[in-house]
């Protein structure tokens, strides 16, 4: 079996490692024996409209405009997702694949539509530290990272959060972190966040490609449960 996994302008949406994520996910899948092709799309090119798992990551507010406009007129991102292909959305990615986000200038614009969530700025100080959160399904445990950023998102009734928050900030709404919905993922957890949750990585995976074999890396094992026990006594069965 083969996977495309789609990296999407982390020169603009990179700020903070997130382009990692591919390499984790790469190296997840070919330890199950799969044969994965990582693309790499930079500002100018056509989105692949046939990938199975496509990532954005975080950036500041100039480069997150720039890029929403780009994935609004090429149009790519929206069909592989409406066909069921797998999104992974970091922080300006997560914001970007929402309802409505500010734009460069502070404006409300839309945003992709992936998502029913709304993000805005207000006067709250800038949400920055570790954040620990309880996610809401597919029995994954604990899982950390490091937040960034000054938007506050609200998800939609029907939207199910990423997971809980146990510690930090989130999405600032309801006790809120990310979104889950259906194949598409979005959380303001940087780290990277897959490198920091290998079973976060598994989870992102199986929604592309359906179950696969047990994988044991002993040393991202050992660094999820590091994060896991300094960010509050969690174990890995939390």
């Amino acid at each position: 079996m083969s996977l495309t996994i789609v990296r999407l302008y982390h020169d603009l949406l990179g700020t903070y490692g997130d382009q990692g994520n591919a390499e984790i996910l790469v190296h997840r899948a070919r330890a199950r024996n799969l044969e994965v092709d990582l693309v790499e799309v930079t500002p100018g090119m056509a989105i692949p409209r046939s990938g199975d798992i496509y990532l954005l990551g975080g950036g500041e507010d100039g480069p997150q405009s720039a890029a929403l406009e780009m994935i609004k007129v090429d149009g790519g991102l929206n069909y592989a997702a409406a066909g069921g292909a797998t999104v992974l959305a970091i922080c300006a990615g997560f914001q970007i694949i929402g309802e409505s986000l500010p734009d460069s200038t502070g404006k409300t614009t839309s945003g992709l539509g992936l998502v029913d969530a709304h993000t805005a700025y207000d006067s709250s100080p800038r949400s920055v530290g570790e954040l620990v959160i309880q996610p809401s399904r597919g029995g994954l445990p604990v899982l950390t990272g490091f937040e960034n950023h000054q938007g506050l998102t609200r998800l939609g009734a029907d939207m199910p959060p990423l997971g809980l928050v146990r510690s930090g900030i989130g999405n600032g709404f309801n006790n809120q972190e990310g979104v889950w919905h259906g194949n598409v993922f979005g959380s303001y957890m940087h780290g990277p966040v897959l490198a920091r949750n290998p079973e976060l990585a598994d989870a992102v995976l199986q929604c592309a490609i359906g179950p696969m074999q047990a994988f044991e890396d002993p040393l991202a094992q050992a660094f999820a449960k590091e994060r896991r026990i300094t960010l509050g006594g969690i174990t890995t069965s939390s």
